[in-house]
């Protein structure tokens, strides 16, 4: 069967903040595609094309802080190819076009309601639900992105002081954890949020977890947060991956937007970010389907 990929966008509305923000949706379909522009980026798909029949699993893309969604649109678009639904929220105020919400409180409280809102639009969109599995969601995040998914999927994360001296830890207003949620995938994940004991006690769900071994910004040691928080260690698949940076985890940049002068187009010496996603989407592809 062809293994084409369908492309709509939606708007998802946040009543209690007053807002709205942008969703893409990669999904199978029988139409062939072409290339098209999206965002500042190209992707080979048809516009609003019907979902290919069947019951498809549904991903939800969580990015990192400062970033975008379509930051990950080559593994979205490898995930659509092979039965996968997609979804790339951009979180509001807190993406490469608007981020004033970085490193607040508010951000740390909206991103797991906003992906739990994503959910709902794309579970209630007339042209996809009727091809979803209802129950089978798994969410993936990079960066703050891994610490969205914790939170919405059952992590209770309390604040961080960057000063010495000051009052005891607060938990974090975030919403009940999202029963619709199967299954996480973590890369690269920001946890300080996550190292009170018992923060990640109710987390009972199946985790694929990946470190960067020349992360300069979350090592291996602060991702296994993870690791010892959770209930049953057993439950994580967890890997460092050799002589990744933090960045590595990202679609590769086009030749334009690649330069020193832009962290996140570079990997540590040596390093084949395209050859490594040759690898991390199959993989990521046969945790979906063992999980949903």
């Amino acid at each position: 069967m062809p293994d084409f990929v369908g492309y709509c966008a939606a708007e998802v509305a946040d009543p209690e903040l007053g807002l709205t923000f942008p969703l893409a949706i990669l999904y199978p379909t029988d139409e062939p595609g072409r290339l098209h522009p999206l965002g500042p980026y190209e992707l080979e798909v048809a516009l609003n094309a019907p979902v290919r029949v069947g019951r498809w699993p549904v991903v939800l893309i969580s990015h990192g802080t400062g970033g975008s969604g379509l930051t990950h649109r080559n593994l979205a678009h490898y995930l659509a190819r092979h039965g996968v639904v997609v979804a790339l929220p951009e979180h509001p105020h807190n993406n490469r076009s608007d981020d004033t919400w970085a490193h607040t409180p508010q951000n740390l409280m909206a991103r797991p309601r906003h992906l739990q809102l994503a959910l709902d639009s794309i579970l209630q969109n007339a042209r996809l639900a009727p091809a979803l599995k209802p129950d089978g969601a798994v969410l993936i995040g990079h960066s703050l992105g891994g610490y969205t998914v914790l939170a919405a999927a059952g992590g209770q994360p309390w604040s961080v002081s960057r000063e010495p001296d000051t009052a005891p830890p607060r938990p974090i207003l975030v919403p009940p954890a999202d029963t619709r949620v199967k299954a996480l995938v973590l890369l690269a994940p920001a946890v300080p949020w996550f190292g009170v004991a018992g923060a990640l006690a109710q987390m009972r769900l199946p985790v694929l977890l990946l470190a960067g071994e020349q992360d300069e910004f979350i090592p291996p040691q602060h991702v296994e947060t993870v690791l010892r928080g959770v209930p049953d260690a057993a439950q994580v698949t967890y890997r460092i991956v050799e002589n990744a940076g933090h960045f590595s985890f990202l679609s590769p940049f086009p030749a334009a937007r690649t330069s020193s002068a832009f962290l996140p187009s570079q990997d540590p010496p040596g390093f084949s970010r395209s050859r490594f996603h040759e690898e991390l989407y199959p993989e990521i592809l046969a945790f979906i389907r063992q999980t949903t």
